[in-house]
């Protein structure tokens, strides 16, 4: 018998995993959970490795396996009540690193590749585009979309790797906690989880190794908030 924070906990490293094909990190489940500290996830995972419902992968850092579900949730649940990065991934054959070229099928649609975007430290401002591929429509939403390449580290705990190509709904506002593309001071792009704080704006990497970097509210621009993924092997 789980608890009922066992259990959304539960719930949620699933989905996170299927969605992104990488366990949540603590901070991701303690915000989920909107609990106050990372002790009392360490607590609830503890409890899910001692019932048998999730399983530590050895040598992978913050790794977990579910092994199985409470017997009234089905596998395809895909929603509890809290926010973060929730993308569609479409993993994909290694064709010299990039994405299928564009076709004429009516279930895709073409999506301008604009350049490469840092996931670490900042690059200049996103370039024209240099190329177009075919992205499912069931992966993007209203509006206009484009492609980045991301290179670099700084958000890999939010399963965004380096060389995916990240798809980008285009848009100038996004809420707290959406990863979005951001431009600093006109000049440099970066991809990052964007958190309002009062007056202030900070761009939060999912990696523990980068230091969250805070800016006057007239120094970030939001150039588009991500929506998926593609990954290719």
């Amino acid at each position: 018998m789980l608890t009922a924070k066992q259990r959304e906990l539960l719930i949620f490293i699933n989905q996170r995993i299927k969605e992104t094909g990488v366990s949540p990190s603590f901070d991701e489940m303690k915000e989920a959970l909107e609990l106050r500290s990372k002790s009392g996830i360490h607590r609830l995972i503890t409890a899910l490795e001692e019932r048998g419902f999730i399983k530590r992968l050895a040598h992978r850092a913050r790794a977990l396996e579910v092994l199985r579900l409470p017997d009234d949730v089905s596998p395809d649940r895909t929603r509890i009540g809290a926010s973060g990065f929730r993308p569609s991934v479409i993993e994909g054959g290694n064709q010299q690193n990039k994405p299928a070229p564009a076709d004429s099928s009516p279930d895709v649609e073409e999506v301008a590749i604009l350049g490469k975007i840092a996931a670490g430290t900042p690059i200049a401002a996103i370039q024209h585009e240099h190329d177009r591929f075919a992205v499912p429509k069931s992966m993007l939403r209203s509006g206009e979309h484009f492609a980045l390449e991301v290179e670099g580290d700084s958000m890999i705990d939010a399963g965004i790797h380096d060389g995916d190509h990240v798809i980008i709904q285009r848009s100038d506002d996004a809420g707290s906690g959406d990863i979005v593309v951001a431009l600093v001071d006109d000049e440099e792009a970066t991809l990052k989880r964007l958190r309002k704080k009062g007056a202030s704006i900070a761009l939060e990497a999912a990696n523990a190794a980068y230091e969250t970097r805070i800016f006057g509210p007239n120094r970030v621009k939001v150039q588009g908030k991500l929506v998926g993924l593609i990954r290719q092997y």
